[in-house]
């Protein structure tokens, strides 16, 4: 057996779905809240466009379904997948022999690979993260892994120098970036062709000028929300017609722009999987149902910025699915 995919498979666009919610999955005692016509829905409307699926990741709500919800909901994502879209589902637990038994599980449903967060409970120091990735690696060998470098969820950032080390893991083929910073361009560099560092969809122009070719894809939290406007980017991108590029990413980031609560992504961690379901949901393409308990509530202003990225982000669907030369493209 050989590894099916590497950072060179990695290109253009990688959407991050939620996972729909029946309608009384926020309270205790909800069992079997996967809501499947909707799942059904959204990934026969999302395989087609995407280059590759990111599940049960943070507003996927990973940490908050049972093991029985996540076999369903795999089930019905994988038989959805008509376009057989790469699959890479996140399997992040608070340890590593769960992130192995629920990796496993996963994997025999269907999915191509996993989407790794490290456990979070303790923070990780540099060699602890390392032994982790190389635990999993040798666990599951010729499983894809796209590694997730979030400084909040998991209380620190990956350093240039530990990246070096993990592209030594000939399974990392990945990362999620989280948002830019000065240490962008050395982390490219760090992860020579092994790992692809995905900036988010908005920031991948940007990422682009920094890291050069090695920058190929990016990550999306809208897959959900409207394809029309990651269609249009990847074309651009591509192309090499950096003033379309250019265009579309400064509209992505208007849309994003009341996303942050006062620009704070710490504080926009501390309610993400609530904030993530009304942005979601305020873009009409699909009900993402309740968040699940306990991560639940959020101050009613972030609540009203999320709905405000959800609507603006339809109205560039609406305007980037129209043809071209029309008003509505202007």
């Amino acid at each position: 057996m050989t590894q099916k995919y590497t950072a060179q498979d990695l290109v253009g666009v990688l959407g991050i779905v939620p996972t729909p919610a029946t309608a009384d999955a926020g309270r205790w005692d909800a069992k079997n809240t996967v809501d499947v016509d909707v799942t059904a829905s959204m990934i026969s409307q999302v395989a087609p466009v995407v280059d590759a699926i990111m599940t049960l990741g943070t507003f996927g709500e990973g940490a908050t379904v049972t093991d029985d919800e996540a076999v369903t909901f795999m089930e019905i994502v994988v038989s959805a997948n008509d376009a057989k879209a790469p699959l890479f589902a996140g399997a992040t637990t608070l340890n590593t022999r769960d992130t192995v038994r629920r990796a496993r599980m996963l994997l025999d449903l269907g999915a191509d690979g996993l989407f790794l967060g490290r456990p979070m409970w303790c923070e990780m120091d540099d060699e602890s993260i390392f032994r982790f990735y190389s635990d999993i690696a040798e666990a599951l060998p010729e499983t894809p892994v796209i590694l997730y470098d979030n400084p909040s969820a998991f209380k620190g950032k990956i350093s240039s120098e530990l990246y070096a080390r993990l592209a030594s893991i000939p399974t990392l083929i990945g990362a999620k970036y989280t948002y830019l910073g000065p240490q962008y361009a050395a982390d490219v560099e760090a992860c020579g062709d092994n790992i692809r560092l995905l900036p988010m969809d908005a920031d991948w122009l940007d990422a682009h000028q920094l890291g050069g070719e090695r920058v190929a894809a990016c990550w999306t939290p809208s897959a959900a929300c409207g394809t029309a406007p990651l269609e249009r980017l990847r074309e651009a991108m591509t192309s090499s017609d950096w003033l379309a590029a250019d265009a579309i990413s400064q509209d992505m980031k208007q849309a994003y722009s009341t996303l942050m609560p006062d620009g704070d992504f710490s504080m926009f961690s501390r309610y993400n999987i609530p904030l993530d379901k009304a942005r979601i949901a305020a873009a009409g393409v699909i009900d993402p149902g309740p968040a699940r308990a306990p991560y639940q509530t959020a101050p009613q202003s972030y609540l009203d910025g999320a709905v405000e990225v959800g609507r603006r982000w339809a109205e560039l669907q609406r305007r980037y699915a129209a043809p071209r030369g029309t008003a509505a493209t202007s």
